[in-house]
């Protein structure tokens, strides 16, 4: 109990941190930067409809997703984006130097074989059965033949990806709106949906019932995050550069995002059109880059 209070007084400080640190930057008479190109629209309808238009779609009638909070989510974006720069990505830069490409890969694999009642319950959740019946395949697949995960032969060897499904796409395949947009401590984009969907998807982590402590168990957490993004382009970095605003340009891609996962049919599986057993797959040493 005591953890869980400390927990949430450490959060509420880093909201109010934030909002703090963000309005001393923008200044009393400093007006938010934001994207422009007509006059007949506010700012963030505006910005929507370039995005949109960069994207094919020739008007965008409305935001892409409600954000009343917006003084609150950019400075909880603000400190997200210190955060980034200044701690996390120069952890996950170290870790890039000392640990081989092939070995964080595999670290990843783990955690995404971990993570499969999430996904396949999800998929069973909205009646997806061939969905559910891929992720059943991958785990078996991979936790036999790869080694409790940490090789990808599903896909590699049988062409078979893994779905992406997670409770906040279960409630948008059944007609739920996004609410409002929200930028969580560290998580970074969501929504009221996504945010309550990731609540529930926590209780079919394995994880959680792991008997593990709550700084193991946010350990754990961490080391999956700074082992994704060690495996990154500078996709961050790069936005950072080319967007005017890129709490608006996050935004909006946050939103054509999960509208297209909860409209898409990742169904992709092709058990023939690769070789089952491919012994260049299945040798060790090429797997570690050895000759």
């Amino acid at each position: 109990m005591l953890k869980r209070m400390l927990i949430l007084l450490l959060v509420a400080a880093f909201l109010c941190l934030g909002m703090q640190l963000f309005a001393a930057q923008q200044g009393p008479g400093d007006p938010v930067i934001v994207a422009k190109r007509t006059a007949d629209l506010s700012p963030d309808e505006a910005f929507d409809a370039d995005f949109g238009d960069d994207l094919g779609a020739a008007e965008v009638p409305k935001k892409l997703i409600s954000d009343p909070l917006e003084p609150l989510n950019r400075g909880v974006f603000w400190v997200n984006d210190k955060l980034y720069f200044y701690l996390f990505k120069p952890i996950a830069r170290g870790y890039r130097l000392v640990v081989p490409r092939q070995a964080r890969v595999s670290v990843g694999n783990v955690f995404s074989n971990i993570a499969t009642p999430i996904r396949a319950g999800n998929a069973l959740l909205q009646l997806k059965f061939r969905d559910f019946g891929t992720e059943l395949y991958r785990f078996v697949i991979n936790t036999t033949f790869g080694i409790g995960g940490l090789f990808d032969l599903a896909e590699s060897v049988a062409g078979v990806k893994p779905v992406i499904e997670d409770f906040g796409q279960t409630l948008g395949y059944y007609g739920s709106g996004h609410g409002f947009y929200l930028v969580l401590p560290v998580v970074g984009p969501s929504s009221l949906r996504d945010g309550a969907g990731s609540f529930v998807d926590s209780f079919a982590d394995p994880f959680r019932y792991a008997d593990l402590e709550t700084l193991e168990y946010f350990g754990i957490k961490f080391w999956d995050a700074e082992n994704r993004l060690s495996l990154d382009r500078d996709t961050y970095e790069g936005i950072v550069r080319d967007s005017i605003d890129p709490y608006l340009f996050i935004r909006a891609a946050y939103a054509q995002r999960r509208l297209a996962q909860v409209g898409q049919n990742t169904y992709n599986i092709n058990l023939f059109q690769n070789p089952l057993f491919d012994t260049d797959l299945f040798d060790p040493f090429d797997w570690f880059g050895f000759e």
